[in-house]
C-alpha cells in the first residue's frame, strides 16, 4: 500500500423505492460495486417490495426499514430501530436515494451521529423549492448527487445548493453483462425469425405510456411509407418489453391500428437482454418524459449499438444533439430513424460518440465518481481523512 493507510468505508444506501425502477437500480448497483471494492455497504429497503426482493437476489442482504409509512406508531418503531442500527453499524456515509425519510436522517445527523449525509436525486420532477426542502438539501445534506444536468440546474435554482456540493453522476453500466457480442446477437435474431438482411430497430423498456411505444409505432409506420420499396421491405421493429401499466394487448392494438402486423416483434421478458440488444441494428429511446436515469440507453450504448432518442431527462448528457428529437413528435422521430437507417456515416458517428461517452460510464467510473463524492463529503464534515482506496485507485 506504499505506506498509505487504507480507509474502508461503512456506507448505508437507503433505497426506499417500492418498484425496481431506475432509482432502485442505481442504488442497488452502486451498493454491489461498493461491496466488490471492499467497503461495507448496508442496503435499507422497504419490506415486501420488488426493490427489496431484487436486493436479496443480488446478494446484498438488505435490511427492512419503512420510513415511508404514514402511521405514527410504525414510524416511531422504525425510528427506534434506526437509532439502534446507527449505534451498531456506525456508518461513515448515509446515502438517501429518495426524499422520503431524508428529514429523519438529517435529524439524526443534527443530533450528533457522526456520518456524512448524501442525497441522490434521480427524479425527473422538479424539486419543491420550499424552505424546509431548501434547508434539507442546501444546508443539512453534505452533498447532493443528481443524475443529469437538467436536474442539476433545477436543484441549483430551486434549492440553492452550492456548486461545490452539487455533483452530476449519470450512473454506470455492467460492462461484463452488456458488451458487443455479434454472435449472441445473430443467434437472438435467428430465434426471433429475422433474416440476415433485415434492419432491426429496437426499443428496450417496460410497456408504459411514458416509454413512447405508441409514438414509436407511428414513427415506424411513417418510416415505412417514406423509405421506398427496396428499404421498407427489410425494416423490422423489435419491442423489448412486457406489460406493466400498459398491457401487451393494448400495444398489439396499436400495431394493428398502424398496419404493422408482421413488422413488429414483441420479445416479452428475456433471460439475457444483452443478446437481444446485440440483435439490434439501431436502438431507440422514444420516451415522452422520465429518463432521469436512462438505464436502457446505457445498456444499448455499452453493446455498441447506435442509438437515437428523444430530448428528455438525461438523454442530452448521453447523445449528441443531432441524435435527438422533441418528445411526442412522431414525424421528427421518423425523419431521424430514416437518416439513421439510410446514412451509414451517421450510424458510424453515433457509434463513435457512444464509444467515447462510455469511457466515463463504466461501472469503474460510476464507483470512482461516487467515492470521490463520499470522500469530499466526509472531508467537509470532519476534516482531512486518510485516502480512500477504490481497488487500485487512491482517492484523496
Amino acid at each position: 500500500m506504499n505506506g498509505r493507510m487504507e480507509q474502508r468505508l461503512r456506507i448505508i444506501q437507503v433505497v426506499n423505492v417500492r418498484w425496481f425502477n431506475a432509482t432502485a437500480w442505481y442504488g442497488l448497483f452502486l451498493s454491489r460495486l461498493l461491496r466488490e471494492a471492499g467497503h461495507e455497504a448496508l442496503v435499507l429497503a422497504l419490506p415486501g417490495t420488488e426493490a427489496f426482493a431484487k436486493a436479496e437476489a443480488m446478494g446484498l442482504e438488505p435490511a427492512p426499514l419503512n420510513l415511508n409509512s404514514g402511521n405514527p406508531l410504525v414510524l416511531a418503531s422504525e425510528l427506534r430501530r434506526l437509532r439502534a442500527l446507527l449505534r451498531e453499524f456506525k456508518p461513515h456515509v448515509v446515502n438517501c436515494h429518495r426524499g422520503e425519510g431524508l428529514l429523519f436522517w438529517g435529524m439524526f445527523k443534527a443530533l450528533g451521529h457522526p456520518f456524512a449525509l448524501v442525497r441522490t436525486r434521480g427524479d425527473q420532477r422538479p424539486p419543491k423549492g420550499n424552505l424546509p426542502n431548501r434547508l434539507l438539501h442546501a444546508r443539512l445534506a453534505d452533498a447532493l448527487v443528481v443524475t443529469n444536468t437538467r436536474t442539476a440546474r433545477q436543484c441549483r435554482d430551486l434549492l440553492g445548493v452550492p456548486d461545490e456540493r452539487l455533483h452530476v453522476i449519470l450512473g454506470g453500466v455492467d460492462t461484463a453483462r452488456f458488451a458487443p457480442d455479434r454472435q449472441a446477437g445473430q443467434a437472438a435474431r435467428a430465434r426471433l425469425g429475422f433474416a440476415p438482411e433485415d434492419v432491426v430497430i429496437g426499443l428496450l423498456g417496460r410497456f408504459d405510456a411514458v416509454k413512447g411505444q405508441r409514438e414509436l409505432l407511428e414513427a415506424f409506420a411513417r418510416l415505412l411509407s417514406a423509405a421506398g420499396d427496396d428499404l421498407s421491405g427489410c425494416l423490422r421493429l423489435m419491442l423489448m418489453g412486457f406489460s406493466t401499466s400498459l398491457s401487451e394487448d393494448r400495444v398489439r392494438e396499436w400495431i394493428r391500428e398502424y398496419g404493422l402486423e408482421g413488422r413488429v416483434t414483441i420479445t416479452g421478458r428475456v433471460e439475457r437482454p444483452s443478446d437481444y440488444i446485440n440483435a439490434m441494428d439501431l436502438g431507440v429511446v422514444a420516451s415522452q418524459g422520465s429518463e432521469a436515469i436512462a438505464r436502457a440507453a446505457l445498456e444499448i450504448m455499452a453493446c455498441g449499438v447506435p442509438l437515437v432518442g428523444t430530448d428528455v431527462g438525461v438523454m442530452p448528457d448521453l447523445l449528441p444533439q443531432q441524435a435527438l428529437v422533441p418528445p411526442g413528435d412522431a414525424r421528427a422521430l421518423a425523419g431521424l430513424l430514416e437518416r439513421a437507417v439510410k446514412e451509414g456515416s451517421f450510424r458510424e458517428a453515433l457509434q463513435e460518440a457512444a464509444r467515447e461517452r462510455m469511457l466515463t460510464l463504466s461501472e469503474r467510473s460510476f464507483l470512482e465518481q461516487s467515492m470521490r463524492v463520499y470522500a469530499q463529503a466526509l472531508q467537509d464534515r470532519f476534516g482531512p481523512l486518510p485516502p480512500v482506496r477504490y481497488t487500485s485507485l487512491w482517492i484523496p
